[in-house]
């Protein structure tokens, strides 16, 4: 498992914590799940871009 550092802008950082803590999850946990949907996404949008979105159809995956 690799740790990083992550700096948070001090506005943001009670959001964030009571997202956390409303969701049930630890903020690390928080964390991990919004960088990995994150993650998906761009990675549906490039496939968008490059015409290849036709091929998920019937996959229930929406672009």
């Amino acid at each position: 498992m690799t740790v990083m550092t992550l700096r948070i802008p001090d506005d943001l950082d009670p959001s964030i914590r009571a997202e956390a803590e409303a969701a049930g999850l630890s903020l690390n946990a928080y964390i991990v799940r919004a960088a990995r949907r994150q993650a998906v996404l761009d990675g549906a949008q490039r496939l968008a871009a490059l015409g290849l979105s036709d091929d998920l159809a019937g996959e229930s995956d929406t672009l």
